[in-house]
């Protein structure tokens, strides 16, 4: 913890979500739920891609909250859905690196890392730098529930339809877990 300039003690949480609305909104929520509880104890850095903040950057937030950019090292949003295989390998493997420097250049020191479920890296972040790493659930717990018993489903062939759009059900179970 850090001390802040009325010598309260002030936790600097650093969240870091998956780029993308379904993402970002409800982690942004949860700070704001968070900094509601202890708005004087508590300092959110909350990151995002450059092109992000250009979305989400006038939306109201808490003074407890602020904004931290990383460079758009990852395909532009209106192009994600083109190659989203290609979108989603330059977020796991081009975002750490510019994190992990951001990191650095923060004013206060990192007490905890709340990054998104969907991010491996930011577990390899804290561990690096002996900062304890919250996952963050984002999605909804009913999709965690289908996905927790996709399996089961499968098995018992509770599942009767042989084609999910242009996907056999097959290749929808690969791609959700």
């Amino acid at each position: 913890m850090n001390i802040s300039d009325s010598g309260n003690a002030v936790c600097h949480v650093v969240a870091m979500p998956f780029p993308g609305r379904g993402h970002i909104n409800p982690m942004l929520s949860f700070c704001k739920i968070l900094t509601s509880q202890k708005p004087n104890n508590l300092l959110i850095t909350f990151v995002l891609t450059e092109e992000w903040l250009t979305f989400i950057g006038a939306d109201p937030k808490p003074e407890s909250i602020r904004f931290a950019t990383i460079p758009n090292v990852i395909p532009p949003e209106r192009e994600k859905a083109g190659d989203f295989p290609g979108f989603y390998e330059a977020v796991m493997t081009k975002m750490e690196a510019p994190f992990e420097k951001l990191l650095d250049q923060l004013e206060l020191p990192v007490d905890v890392i709340v990054g998104d479920v969907e991010l491996r890296w930011p577990v390899n972040v804290g561990n690096r730098r002996n900062v304890p790493v919250a996952a963050f659930w984002t999605m909804s717990a009913s999709f965690y529930s289908m996905l927790h018993h996709l399996d089961v489903f499968s098995r018992k062939h509770h599942l009767t339809v042989d084609k999910l759009g242009n996907y056999s059900f097959a290749e929808v179970e690969l791609c959700l877990i």
